[in-house]
């Protein structure tokens, strides 16, 4: 019996988010003894915040539906888009393992999937870019499922949900924009907002799970199933390190410190450093004292795994394209004073809104992906002034779909208006003064959008030109492209967007099994990285929606397969056929 200051495992995991739960689970199903340890009081960690997508090419899901794509064809879309930052063995195992990944949490564990396979990858006139069949979130997931653990689970974010309520991407969130102008719309939000409000009573929660909520409590229901020990407020403190061998962690707890072996080692999945202010200033870019970024995961992904591995020999991957999973992100004040962060993900490519700086000119196609936005911002904006821009709408665009954490109708924006979070003007050029844009530029470039908006077009970036930014826009907008229209009902509003990420990209240098790497390239014994504490497996570019959570599963799942001895799906452990697998 493990004394009070001492416990042994197999695998000893780091983090609770997806990347953490996707290897102890899979570690559990293999037979192994699991323990994760989580440094806050609630797990899930970014995942739980996240909207949940997984890209991942070849899936069953898309099999399922008759998409049979060439193997091919997502490596000629990486190869053009990664350029000399293509790794052919990390991206290979990636590639090669993320069917295999979905088939098995499918078939074995209680995490179900969903198919998103109408959604496009984002940079449409790449070679090798797919339309269809990359993509998948977890299904939505009854809360009652999960009994007492639900209380250990961190909840939806709140800038992204409704009075606590997550809304589902896809159907979900479009019978939400479309409830004031179709029936079957009204009534499904009707009833999704009914049940919210009795479950509020009920239990204080929501417990309708969906996005990167629902996949967390589907992973935590499979890894108590499967006799995985969960602990809460139990951060990870140094490696046991042994010869060059680690052999487990010591991790702090309530009641003191407690030596947690683990025979096959641990895997490093505690989130990256976005909220780790002196990596942050010295890496990314124009924040010259690290808050000017408004990082989107929890506090507590500050670094503590890139220090682990470091503290192992392990090496922090800076030579990115980016630091970080660019969004842009505006501010949010809450009446009881706190401040959140929104980011804006679904409002950018909706007919009737563009993004400006603070010279009044539009920068990028706002349709494209929020990485790109930032990106093209932080390239935009001259040396020496903030780093921001504004989006910019007119009183039908903000009832109809909403600006940020501004709700369409008929949910009341005036709090927002009196707070600041937006601005309004009567004018376009009252509105210009209150943000402090140059007033005659802005109304000069909206007269120049204008013009061509209401015909559909957008000659000088392009809205609307991809299949990614079509997905973005409405499809029941009445003119000629879905991404498009003028802004000229007034008043006008605005709100200020800054630079922000979803979580780190540098990260701890892996080879194809999520090992940790030391200076030399050689794997470091007993030590794996997953999630955002590995680095980037597509070299800090942005190609696709899910590149976050697709590489974090697959590698979770990878990293307790390696540690299991369970590599090859023709042996006789082989847990998933199932690229080919029929999956109901």
């Amino acid at each position: 019996m493990d004394s009070p200051t001492q416990m042994t495992c197999d695998l000893l995991v780091v983090g609770s988010g997806a990347s953490g739960l996707a290897a102890a689970v899979t570690a559990a199903w293999h037979g192994l003894k699991v323990v994760v340890v989580e440094k806050e009081a609630v797990f899930g960690g970014a995942t739980a915040w996240s909207g949940g997508w997984m890209w991942v090419p070849g899936n069953p899901l898309a099999k399922r539906a008759g998409i049979d794509e060439d193997p091919q064809q997502p490596r000629t879309y990486l190869k053009n888009e990664l350029g000399h930052r293509y790794d052919p063995e990390r991206v290979d195992a990636f590639l090669d393992n993320c069917p295999h990944m979905v088939a098995f949490f499918h078939e074995h564990t209680a995490l179900k999937f969903v198919d998103g396979n109408q959604i496009p990858d984002i940079h449409g006139n790449v070679e090798g870019a797919a339309t269809q069949g990359h993509q998948v979130i977890a299904a939505p997931y009854d809360g009652r499922e999960l009994g007492p653990l639900i209380e250990r689970l961190r909840k939806t974010m709140r800038e992204t949900s409704f009075m606590g309520m997550p809304i589902m991407a896809g159907a979900d969130l479009m019978a939400f924009l479309s409830m004031t102008r179709s029936l079957k719309s009204f009534m499904h939000v009707t009833k999704r907002f009914s049940r919210h409000l009795l479950d509020l009573a009920r239990y204080g929660r929501a417990m309708q799970l969906v996005n990167g909520v629902a996949l967390i409590g589907r992973l935590a229901k499979s890894a108590e199933e499967l006799g995985v020990t969960l602990m809460e407020s139990a951060p990870a403190k140094r490696l046991i390190i042994e010869n060059g061998v680690v052999h487990g962690a010591i991790v702090a707890t309530a009641t003191g410190e407690i030596g947690i072996r683990a025979t096959k080692g641990v895997v490093l999945a505690a989130g990256g450093f976005p909220n780790d202010l002196t990596r942050r200033k010295a890496l990314f870019p124009r924040t010259p004292t690290g808050r000017e970024h408004l990082a989107l995961p929890p506090e507590s992904c500050s670094g503590d795994g890139i220090s682990l591995g470091e503290s192992a020999g392990g090496v922090l991957v800076t030579d990115v394209a980016s630091p970080a999973a660019w969004a842009p992100v505006s501010r949010v004040k809450h009446p009881d004073g706190s401040i959140g962060h929104f980011p804006h993900i679904i409002d950018r490519a909706k007919p009737g809104v563009i993004g400006v700086l603070a010279d009044g000119k539009r920068f990028v196609n706002e349709a494209g992906g929020y990485y790109d936005y930032t990106s093209a911002m932080v390239t935009a904006v001259p040396e020496g002034q903030e780093v921001a821009s504004w989006l910019i709408c007119d009183h039908r665009f903000l009832r109809q779909y909403g600006l940020g954490y501004a709700r369409p109708f008929p949910v009341p924006v005036g709090s927002l208006v009196r707070n600041g979070y937006l601005q309004r003007g009567s004018t376009i050029e009252e509105l210009a003064t209150h943000c402090g844009i140059a007033p005659d530029a802005l109304a000069a470039t909206v007269k120049a959008y204008n013009e061509y908006a209401r015909r559909g077009e957008d000659p000088q970036f392009g809205r609307g030109s991809t299949p990614y930014n079509r997905k973005g826009g409405d499809p029941l907008h009445t003119g000629p492209n879905p991404c498009v229209a003028p802004i000229e009902h007034g008043p006008f509003y605005a709100v200020k967007v800054f630079p922000g990420s979803f979580g780190t990209f540098a990260g701890l240098k892996t080879n194809g099994s999520a090992q940790a790497l030391d200076r030399n390239g050689k794997a470091i014994p007993g030590l794996y990285a997953v999630g955002t504490d590995m680095a980037s497996v597509m070299g800090g570019f942005y190609p696709s929606g899910g590149i976050n959570l697709g590489p974090a599963m697959t590698f979770g799942y990878v990293a307790a397969r390696h540690a299991a001895g369970a590599m090859n799906y023709e042996d006789g452990s082989s847990d998933a056929p199932a690229a080919s697998q029929d999956l109901h």
